[in-house]
């Protein structure tokens, strides 16, 4: 067989000792692919961070990426875990999305703040069981639902930060999928998850004996991809941010009325349905790839995070004898940690400092909850932006002022930072 391979194979890229994250090797790592690729890596070479603390984020390390991170606030949060004035860090490359976001977040504190409560905070991972029938399938999944006190304490001898909290069985013919939800304290988990869930199985397995297999990936938990299941939450924190917006603070900051916006928000749900869209929102994905990125959380999880409902409405302001607009924006799986990963990173803690997020011994403790409340308010001044800027005329003005095209050329759009404060 290995006679049959060509003589002349490509050689991996170079390990060194330890699998060399010490800063020599990745010096050398990246010389060695300059040198077969003929590329430049003079930026991507100028790294501040260790590379040691790499270990456990990244194989085959040369270096790193920069992404602008632009700063943008004042964003007023009423929330359980956050209640204050923040300024956030977007890292982006998209001209004209830190000043839409700021833009937003002015109107919304302007407002008051915006109201934030989480639902739900768990993360699951979804084995899947083949039994020989249908009967045996559901004797298994009587059998798994009534026995959670003891998944519970064979869950606990795996982790100590992690606490198994449901277990639902999901048939399919003769297989049964096991949703195992779980608190993962201030971590996203997944490998929390995939330790003690393989350990549920396995004493699941051996009480059943009519298992015929089973695997501990199914692809129902939508881990890092959108699908209807999101939207019950389940897969991560289930938040909700919202605020009513007076009818003067609608026109002064982001130059629309609340008819205009609420009408505007109703067409798109039309189109969202004809698209068969999964949920229903303006650009949520943007604010949470630039926080994500900022803050060092699991990029990809966007994918699931960004399944998302927004609802503007035209309600009576009493307060006012007005008009005035009443925005939300609900996240049913927003995954976000203050601990593994990547937010251990010197940048990532920055950014996480700057929240006021990676405080507490360990580092982090007890402040996932208060950054997914600021994330959902972010959101939330996002969505307001984008639907003001569509609603008035004003969407591709502000991309020629603040994009790539022309950056700075144009004073036809006009921001909070210009003329509202």
């Amino acid at each position: 067989m290995h006679d049959r391979l060509p003589k002349d194979r490509p050689p991996l890229v170079p390990r060194y000792r330890n699998q060399g994250y010490d800063r020599e090797s990745v010096d050398l790592r990246r010389a060695w692919v300059a040198e077969r690729s003929g590329a430049n890596f003079d930026h991507v070479g100028r790294c501040s961070l260790d590379t040691e603390t790499f270990r456990g984020n990244a194989e085959n390390v040369i270096g790193t990426v920069q992404t602008p991170v632009g700063v943008a606030g004042p964003l007023q949060v009423c929330g359980e875990h956050a209640n204050g004035v923040f300024y956030v860090p977007l890292a982006t490359t998209e001209g004209a999305l830190v000043r839409s976001y700021e833009r937003g977040m002015v109107a919304l504190t302007r407002a008051g703040g915006a109201e934030v409560r989480i639902w739900l905070d768990r993360n699951r991972i979804t084995p899947v069981f083949t039994l020989p029938n249908v009967i045996a399938a559901r004797d298994f999944a009587r059998h798994a639902e009534s026995e959670m006190p003891r998944w519970r304490d064979v869950a606990a001898s795996t982790t100590q930060h992690g606490r198994l909290e449901g277990l639902t069985c999901v048939p399919a013919g003769r297989e049964v999928y096991v949703d195992l939800e779980f608190h993962t304290a201030d971590a996203h988990g997944m490998n929390m998850l995939s330790k003690a869930g393989d350990a549920i199985c396995r004493a699941l397995a051996a009480a059943v004996p009519d298992v015929v297999r089973w695997q501990i990936l199914s692809g129902y938990s939508a881990e890092k991809r959108a699908a209807g299941s999101l939207l019950r939450g389940g897969k991560g924190k289930k938040v909700t941010a919202g605020c009513r917006i007076p009818e003067r603070t609608v026109r002064a900051v982001l130059h629309s009325t609340p008819e205009d916006m609420a009408a505007m928000w109703h067409r798109t749900v039309v189109g969202h349905l004809a698209s068969g869209a999964i949920g229903h929102n303006g650009h949520v994905a943007n604010g949470l790839t630039a926080l994500f990125l900022a803050t060092g959380q699991d990029v990809a999880n966007v994918a699931n995070s960004s399944v998302a409902i927004t609802q503007l409405e035209v309600v009576f302001d009493e307060d006012e004898g007005r008009q005035a607009l009443w925005a939300s924006v609900t996240l049913p799986s927003l995954s976000v940690a203050t601990v593994g990963g990547g937010t251990g990173l010197g940048t990532s803690r920055e950014c996480l400092g700057l929240l006021g997020c990676a405080d507490g011994d360990p580092p982090g403790q007890g402040q996932a909850p208060k950054l997914a409340e600021i994330v959902a308010a972010t959101v939330l001044a996002g969505e307001l932006s984008m639907a003001a800027a569509i609603a008035s005329g004003e969407f591709v003005e502000a991309h020629e002022s603040y994009g790539r095209n022309r950056p700075g050329e144009s004073d036809a759009v006009r921001t909070e930072s210009d003329d509202a404060r």
